[in-house]
C-alpha cells in the first residue's frame, strides 16, 4: 500500500478499494472546488478530472489554494503541477457544455460552479450522481453548513432561485446539495476561507461517503 495513505487504512479498511477506484468529475476549482480537490487527492481517489476555465487572480488569494504561486496562470494548468495524477479540461462550464458533455464515465459529478443555468442543466442531466454546492460567499460561520437534497435547502437566495427554476421546468427528482443556513452578511462578493474551504471539505466527505455505498 502507498505509504501516503497508511493513516486511511484503519478508517476505511477494505472499503478503501472503493475510494481508489472512484471516478470523479469536479466542476470548478476555486474557493470550494480547490479544497475539495485537495481532500479527494489526499484521500486516495486516483481518477479525478477537473474542469475550469479561469486563471488565478490576485483577488483569489484570500481563499484559493496555490493562487499566490500561479498568478495569471490557468487553474487547470497550475493545479496539475501540484496533483500530477489528475486529468484536466480547460473549458467553461455553461449550460451548452453541460448539455453536450457525456457524464457516463464518472461515478460522481461534483458541482462547485457559480453559473445558475449550468447548475440547473446538471440537475436534469445527471442528478443521480450529482453533489452540488450552493452559496458559500458572504458568510462567516462554517457550523451553519448543512447537507440535504435539493428540496430541503433553505436560507440561501441563490438556492431558492434554482429550486424555483427547477420546479417551474418540471424537475421533481432529488440530488445532494451542500448549503448554509447563515444569512448573507454583505451584498458584495465578500468571501471567507473558513467557510468556502469548509464547503469544499464537506463536498469531499459527502463524495467519499457516497463512494462507500456504491
Amino acid at each position: 500500500m502507498d505509504l501516503r495513505f497508511e493513516r486511511l487504512k484503519p478508517l476505511f479498511k477494505d472499503d478503501f478499494k472503493k475510494i481508489q477506484s472512484l471516478k470523479v468529475l469536479l466542476l470548478g476549482v476555486g474557493g470550494v472546488g480547490g479544497f475539495c480537490l485537495d481532500c479527494l487527492y489526499r484521500s486516495g481517489v486516483r481518477d479525478i478530472t477537473i474542469v475550469d476555465f479561469d486563471s488565478f487572480d490576485i483577488t483569489n488569494q484570500n481563499r484559493q489554494l496555490f493562487s499566490e504561486l500561479h498568478l495569471g496562470e490557468t487553474k487547470t494548468t497550475a493545479l496539475a503541477k501540484h496533483y500530477p495524477e489528475i486529468k484536466t479540461l480547460h473549458v467553461k462550464v455553461d449550460k451548452a457544455w453541460v448539455e453536450n458533455f457525456d457524464f457516463s464515465a464518472y461515478d460522481l459529478v461534483l458541482d462547485a460552479i457559480d453559473d445558475r443555468e449550468a447548475k440547473i442543466a446538471l440537475a436534469f442531466k445527471c442528478h443521480k450522481k450529482l453533489i452540488s454546492s450552493f452559496g458559500s460567499a458572504k458568510r462567516l460561520d462554517p457550523t451553519k453548513i448543512e447537507v440535504g437534497h435539493i428540496w430541503q435547502t433553505k436560507g440561501d437566495r441563490f438556492g431558492a432561485k434554482i429550486r424555483y427554476e427547477l420546479k417551474k421546468r418540471g424537475f421533481n427528482k432529488k440530488y445532494t446539495v451542500i448549503y448554509s443556513t447563515e444569512e448573507a452578511r454583505c451584498k458584495e462578493n465578500g468571501s471567507f476561507m473558513g467557510v468556502t474551504a469548509a464547503f469544499g471539505l464537506t463536498m469531499c466527505s459527502v463524495a467519499i461517503q457516497k463512494a462507500l455505498r456504491l
